[in-house]
């Protein structure tokens, strides 16, 4: 056996110390578990949307604004967070962004009440200044913010997860990513509707805070109270690398800086320089780009084509609650599938995997374009497509942004990669906002309607398989990080 062959073998058969999977299987649950918290507070504005929308009868852009908000400003933070993951640690980097972004959500259900305690700022002379656009400027900056605090949990966990995970198992790792984003939408997914229906009385230091049904508020104050529970066991656990829990791991011999000092603290300078030249951590922050605009068009936005396109209420429609509940499982199918066929079938190799994916995912988009704008059109045949379209752009998203930004930037550099490409895919969410938004507004005014919804994600599917595809046959034959 030539010494390629043993070395896959190796790496397909890693060998760790006694002790060493169950202490990581607890780091990782818990890192796990406050990446979900994160989610929960994320998905929440989905599950609101209508109801922020009719209160201030905000129009499909205003509502894609704060989303294009948070999403772009959760793009500059990935870059930023990124590097600053690199020099902070991960555990650090995650209770960083869950104690923001507790602040950040309350701070959003208090938006009605600051509008409505400023009568002279929004009775003025000028037309434009009017609660709505008090209301909506005061969103977008709180969630603008709250995208920039939540950047610094897909780095952290992944900068430590680099650490505890060989090459060969990244795949199923990044599946693993998958399920746990995907515990927290179905949580909120799930739990959320629950809460606008029944209200919760919240008792306080003086006095008795009374969330009646249907207070949208509610999403945002209940949440963050699991954020603050989790974010605290975590940082008292978990443990930024092998060694730090006293373990120490004999990595492969080609295994990413498996020569380096865990300990060393490379330079910013360095880290940017060296992740910034490698020409397919660009390329595949572009598919990445693609996966954002489709995944986020879907993820923000099916709850508002439901009750406008359908009348079906969240809180009131079992169809809307049962495919908000299925959604997330759908996203956790893909995501655990794709890692492992990753990982046993193409011995770590990413991009023939993503380009299959894509090319499901551009088919599965095109036939809902196709059917709900057709006679078969119906809300059990829209709840249909929702999954099939909810597992495609999943699966990319867990298999290149985890595994490939583990691949590419090495136990020392995973922070910055991850963040590199994440960045891209929030820019591409950002679209996905007021892009989608402003489109939206006009269709509906004609015969296309919200079957605008698919011919805006089409293109970007189609473009993130021609990108990956560019990736598998460029890499084919040799074995480069992250491919």
């Amino acid at each position: 056996m030539n010494e390629s062959a043993i070395t896959a073998a190796a790496e397909a058969t890693p060998v760790h110390p006694p002790g060493f999977r169950f202490r990581r299987g607890i780091n990782w649950m818990l890192l796990g578990l406050t990446y979900a918290s994160y989610y929960i507070c994320r998905y929440n504005l989905a599950i609101a949307a209508p109801r922020v929308m009719d209160q201030f009868g905000f129009s499909n852009t205003g509502f894609g604004t704060i989303n294009s908000a948070r999403d772009w400003c959760y793009a500059f933070g990935q870059f930023v967070n990124g590097l600053l993951t690199d020099r902070l640690g991960g555990k650090q980097a995650m209770a960083i962004g869950g104690l923001l972004t507790i602040g950040l959500n309350v701070a959003f259900g208090l938006v009605p009440l600051l509008v409505a305690a400023l009568p002279l700022a929004v009775a003025g002379g000028d037309a434009w200044v009017t609660p709505a656009t008090v209301a909506l400027a005061l969103f977008v900056v709180v969630r603008g913010l709250d995208g920039y605090a939540q950047a610094f949990g897909a780095p952290g966990m992944i900068k430590i997860n680099t650490a505890w995970f060989t090459r060969s198992e990244r795949g199923r790792f990044a599946g693993i990513f998958g399920l746990m984003i995907q515990f927290g939408q179905i949580t909120i997914n799930t739990f959320g509707p629950l809460l606008l229906v029944t209200g919760l009385t919240i008792p306080l230091l003086i006095t008795t805070l009374h969330l009646g049904a249907n207070d949208w508020r509610i999403l945002f104050w209940v949440p963050p109270v699991v954020v603050a529970a989790v974010v605290a066991v975590m940082y008292r656990v978990v443990k930024n690398h092998p060694e730090e829990a006293g373990y120490r791991v004999q990595h492969a011999a080609d295994e990413d800086h498996a020569h380096a000092d865990h300990e060393e603290k490379i330079p910013l300078r360095i880290v940017f320089k060296s992740i910034a030249r490698k020409k397919m951590v660009w390329i595949v922050a572009g598919a990445y780009f693609c996966t954002g605009v489709v995944r986020t068009a879907q993820n923000a936005w099916w709850v508002v084509y439901f009750d406008r396109q359908w009348g079906l209420d969240i809180a009131e429609s079992a169809l809307v609650a049962i495919t908000g509940a299925l959604l997330p499982i759908a996203a956790f199918l893909g995501s655990i599938g794709s890692g492992f066929v990753s990982d046993l079938l193409f011995r770590g190799r990413r991009a023939p995997v993503a380009v299959a994916l894509y090319g499901i995912e551009s088919l599965v988009i095109l036939i809902s374009a196709l059917v709900l704008g057709g006679r078969a059109a119906s809300p059990l045949m829209a709840a249909v497509m929702m999954q099939l379209i909810s597992l495609t752009c999943n699966s990319t998203h867990s298999i290149l942004g985890a595994a490939a930004a583990m691949d590419l930037g090495g136990r020392q550099m995973a922070g910055f990669a991850s963040g590199v490409i994440d960045s891209f895919q929030y820019i591409g969410a950002g679209l996905a906002g007021i892009g989608l938004g402003l489109l939206l507004d006009r269709a509906v005014e004609t015969a296309l309607g919200w079957n605008a919804w698919f011919y805006f994600m089409l293109p970007f599917s189609l473009a993130g398989m021609l990108l990956m595809g560019y990736v598998w046959l460029a890499t084919r034959g040799r074995a480069v990080h992250g491919a």
